[in-house]
């Protein structure tokens, strides 16, 4: 319980101020206070934000020894949009109880430990490095109920603060979530910067107020440091063959042109780059090459994510281990995604080929990020930017202007870069195509234009007569057949990320894991998360009906040519691309046609298909090794073996294995 006014009205030892920001954006504050309690200290904490609308409250109150060693803990409220917390801790003399959820669990009591939970609030972060400091900094750290993280000091940097310079002590933690987080402190020890991921698994930021300035920094700083951690152990499944010969025999080969697969081949990669396929008799190898046998198994061209938000390092990792050689990044931090991209392109990264595409948005109280374009100047502004810092695209996000998303397209096609996203509120798909967009990003917005009817747009409407024009859908309507035509001769590519909808759809009477089996492989700090998902029984009618709704359209796009490519919308880390490939064959696609969509369709959408996407000679040494074929059956994608990406060959059960998954 929280205690009285009167108890907590004691001596305050420390107070402070962090401001909450997500994709950089200002969207909160943390307050705290610790205060002096007879032999004890009390840390409370108010943490708020509001997320594109949505309020995010959340209070928590420890008691402490003056040692550190928790007594009790208390966090109840919301840590992300729809993600709802409520845990206590209680330490008792030889053993701890936890809640979670109305729940209580006991636990043996271990010689150090802490209480915390999850990445908020920011406060407990800094008491949890000063704690593993007073407690020897151990390798290990035992946490009630987050379970045992590591903590690194990882050296110094310095930052400016109103012109003086300022050293700041840099510390990375590991497995409170999912992957690394880093922190700074200053000489007092107290926080002034966390760079880490929310319950959502997107950019979160907590800072200082007199230190905002330096937030592209301190998010530049943390992405270059967690990537070169990732490095350096990637000895243990990293194979570099991107320098000499390499003759890949005896595997099937499917090369992705649509051409009928290849028994006994042989592949010879030489400098990173394909440079002869055929049977294996056939095909002459190199007097130097390394010959590595592969009979029984499959060989496929790598795979693309379309619709990816790579927002923590770990995501290479798990990429490369699903056989994902190439993403294309939907909406980033720009300081975080250049580093990376640029860390992985010097080979002093773990990841797939990054392919960006920079959001802008509009402002307005369900903006996202700092690019705004509410004029023309700005739009050409941020176009220039990201067309300067190598981004391949501008990803449109939800409350852009059409006037400035004509500007925007028209700058970005100026410069060779094409444009892709949501179609923003107040506008159909036809009026965004019309402005400018090569392609869109999700299912809905093809629904709508089919039958606006379906449409749940504008955050409200009458559910149960969405419910009835979705359960008269029909693809075939003469609605629907002018709006095929209309993408068809625009050459409009759709990315439906059908995966983030099943999990928010098509789970209101069963779990998640029964649709997506890889959700049982995942790290312990997402695997909670990802079974809570879903609409519940309440919503259930209605999430069934919209997510059949999306597979038929899914099939109506494909039987009229318009090219779809796979993009998971983050979801499950790595499986979702398979689980996409899947959906795509329920909607009618045949296992080649949905391996295209994941190859050469997606290369053509991004015009690197004369570089890459099959199995050529002359093409980018991206393939992927399976144990069995996917023309068989599509889920055989998810048996990958090892990985190639630019004539550097991983294992992939390491892969998984370096970033806390099971094979």
């Amino acid at each position: 319980m929280f205690p009285s006014a009167r108890a907590r009205a004691e001596e305050t030892a420390e107070k402070g101020v962090f401001r909450l920001h997500k994709f950089e954006q200002p969207i909160g504050q943390e307050s705290y206070a610790i205060k002096k309690e007879g032999d004890e200290l009390q840390l409370s904490v108010s943490f708020h934000f509001n997320d594109r609308g949505e309020d995010v409250p959340l209070s928590a109150f420890v008691r402490l020894s003056k040692d550190l060693t928790p007594r009790s803990m208390e966090i109840h409220g919301d840590m992300a949009r729809n993600t709802p917390i409520d845990d206590s801790v209680l330490v008792e003399k030889d053993r701890i109880l936890v809640r979670k959820n109305e729940k209580w669990h006991a636990f043996d009591r271990p010689e150090q430990f802490f209480g915390i939970s999850t990445y908020a609030p920011v406060a407990l972060q800094m008491m949890l490095v000063r704690k593993w400091q007073a407690a020897g900094r151990p390798k290990k750290m035992q946490t009630f109920p987050a379970g045992v993280l590591s903590i690194e000091d990882r050296g110094a940097d310095d930052f400016f603060l109103k012109g003086t310079k300022v050293t700041l002590e840099r510390f990375s933690i590991s497995d409170l979530a999912w992957g690394r987080e880093t922190l700074w402190l200053d000489a007092q020890n107290q926080l002034v910067a966390l760079i880490t991921v929310d319950g959502e698994y997107d950019h979160f930021e907590g800072v200082k107020p007199e230190y905002e300035d330096n937030l592209g920094n301190f998010v530049q700083r943390a992405a270059a440091d967690e990537m070169a951690a990732l490095s350096a152990i990637s000895k243990d499944f990293r194979h570099d063959n991107s320098h000499g010969s390499l003759a890949l025999v005896g595997a099937n080969l499917i090369d992705g042109t649509g051409a009928p697969a290849l028994n006994d081949s042989s592949v010879v990669i030489q400098d990173g780059k394909i440079v002869s396929v055929g049977p294996r008799g056939k095909v002459k190898l190199p007097k130097d090459a390394q010959i590595v046998d592969l009979t029984g198994k499959t060989i496929i061209p790598g795979l693309w994510d379309m619709h990816a938000h790579f927002e923590q390092v770990e995501w290479g990792p798990v990429y490369l281990a699903a056989g994902v050689t190439t993403v294309r990044d939907c909406g980033n931090e720009f300081e975080f995604i250049t580093a990376v991209r640029d860390a992985i392109n010097s080979g002093h990264g773990v990841g797939p080929r990054l392919l960006l595409a920079g959001i802008v948005d509009g402002s307005g109280p369900f903006a996202l990020g700092v690019a705004r374009v509410d004029t023309p100047e700005q739009a050409r502004e941020w176009v220039r930017r990201y067309h300067d810092a190598g981004f391949e695209q501008i990803k449109i996000y939800s409350s852009v202007k059409k006037e400035n998303l004509e500007v925007v397209a028209a700058e970005a096609h100026r410069f060779g870069m094409t444009v892709t996203g949501h179609v923003p509120e107040g506008m159909t798909t036809f009026d965004g195509v019309n402005a400018g967009m090569d392609q869109i990003n999700h299912i809905g917005y093809v629904v709508g234009m089919m039958d606006p009817a379906t449409s749940g747009r504008g955050r409200g409407g009458d559910p149960q007569k969405r419910l009835a024009a979705l359960r008269n859908f029909d693809p075939n309507s003469e609605e629907s057949r002018k709006a095929l035509q209309f993408l068809k001769a625009h050459n409009t590519v759709i990315d439906p990320t059908l995966t983030v909808f099943e999990m928010f759809m098509r789970t209101g009477n069963r779990p998640f894991e029964s649709l997506e089996p890889g959700v049982a492989k995942v790290a312990p700090a997402l695997s909670t998360q990802l079974r809570n998902v879903g609409p519940g029984a309440a919503g259930a009618e209605l999430g069934e009906a919209r997510f059949a709704v999306s597979l038929k359209t899914v099939g109506a796009l494909h039987r009229a040519g318009i090219p779809i490519v796979v993009g998971t919308d983050q979801t499950v880390p790595g499986h979702s691309v398979h689980r996409e490939m899947e959906l795509y064959v329920e909607a009618g696609f045949t296992p080649v046609e949905a391996l295209q969509s994941a190859t050469i369709v997606s290369a053509r959408a991004m015009r690197l298909d004369k570089e890459v996407g099959t199995i050529e000679p002359g093409k980018r040494a991206d393939l992927v090794v399976l144990g069995a074929n996917p023309l068989d059956n599509i889920s055989n994608i998810r048996k990958t073996e090892r990985v190639m990406q630019a004539g550097v060959f991983y294992d992939c059960a390491s892969l998984w294995k370096s970033v806390d998954f099971r094979p």
